[in-house]
C-alpha cells in the first residue's frame, strides 16, 4: 500500500512537467525561425549590392540615360531616392516614351535648351526659358514653335499619360503692371504653354498648369549662368491611374 502511494505520487509529478517539452519545442523553433530570417536578410543585402552595381553599369554604358547622370549631378537633388525601378523597371510602354522623348532632345536643333529625366516615376522634360520667352514676358518666342510641335507629335501616341505643366523664374525681383512678382510670370507661362498645346490637339483633361516663381531651383542662384538654368518650363508626365 505504501509502495502504490509513492507511485502514484512520482507519476503525479512527471504528468505536471510535460510543458517543459513543449515549451522547449518552441524555444528552438523560435531559434530556428531567427536564424532563418538572419540569413535571409544577408541574402538580400547581397542580391541588392548585385543590382546597384549593374544598374550603375547600366547607367554609365547607356546614352538614353544620360538625363538621369545630369540630375545626379544637381546638388540640390542628391538626398532625393531614385529607386532601382525608376532606372531599370520600366514597363514597355514607359520605357518606350521614355526612349521616344531622349531621342527627341538629342536630335533636336534647340538640344542645348533640353533635358529629360526620370525622377520618381515620373518622365520630365525641361526647356529652358531662354528658348521660350524673352525675359519679362509670357508670350512665346517663335523658335518655340518647333520644339512644341515636335514634343506634341509624341504625345499624340500616349493618350494614358497626363501632362503637367510647371514654370520656374530666377530669384530676379519682377514687378510690372501684368506681373506683379515671379508668382504671376511662372504661372500665366505655364498657362501660355498649355493653351499652346490644346491648339495643337493635346487634350485639355490631360493637362494642368503650374506656377512657382523662383522656389524650386534646379541651382543655387548664385550666377548668371545658374539663374538662366533656372528660367525654366517643365513637362512632368505621369501614367493615369486606372479605374476598375
Amino acid at each position: 500500500m505504501r509502495d502504490n502511494t509513492c507511485n502514484n505520487t512520482f507519476i503525479t509529478y512527471d504528468d505536471e512537467a510535460t510543458w517543459l517539452v513543449t515549451y522547449a519545442d518552441l524555444m528552438t523553433l523560435l531559434l530556428v525561425f531567427f536564424v532563418l530570417l538572419y540569413t535571409l536578410t544577408l541574402f538580400e543585402k547581397n542580391k541588392y549590392k548585385k543590382a546597384v552595381d549593374a544598374v550603375r553599369i547600366k547607367v554609365e554604358n547607356n546614352e538614353n540615360l544620360v538625363g538621369l547622370m545630369d540630375l545626379l549631378k544637381i546638388p540640390e537633388l542628391m538626398d532625393t531616392q531614385i529607386t532601382i525601378e525608376d532606372v531599370t523597371g520600366l514597363k514597355p510602354r514607359e520605357k518606350s516614351l521614355y526612349e521616344n522623348l531622349a531621342r527627341f532632345v538629342r536630335s533636336s536643333t534647340e538640344k542645348e535648351y533640353l533635358s529629360t529625366r526620370m525622377l520618381d516615376g515620373k518622365i520630365i522634360i525641361g526647356v529652358n526659358g531662354k528658348a521660350l520667352f524673352d525675359s519679362g514676358s509670357a508670350s512665346l518666342k517663335p523658335s518655340a514653335a518647333p520644339i512644341f510641335d515636335d514634343l506634341i507629335d509624341i504625345l499624340y501616341d500616349y493618350p494614358d499619360y497626363t501632362i503637367n505643366i510647371k514654370g520656374h523664374t530666377d530669384n530676379i525681383p519682377i514687378s510690372t503692371e501684368i506681373f506683379p512678382s515671379n508668382w504671376e510670370l511662372s504661372a500665366i507661362r505655364a498657362t501660355t504653354v498649355l493653351k499652346y498645346m490644346i491648339s495643337r490637339g493635346i487634350g485639355p483633361d490631360r493637362l494642368t498648369a503650374t506656377g512657382y516663381g523662383e522656389v524650386m531651383p534646379l541651382l543655387p542662384n548664385t550666377s548668371e549662368e545658374n539663374r538662366t538654368q533656372n528660367r525654366r518650363v517643365e513637362f512632368v508626365l505621369e501614367k493615369k491611374e486606372t479605374r476598375n
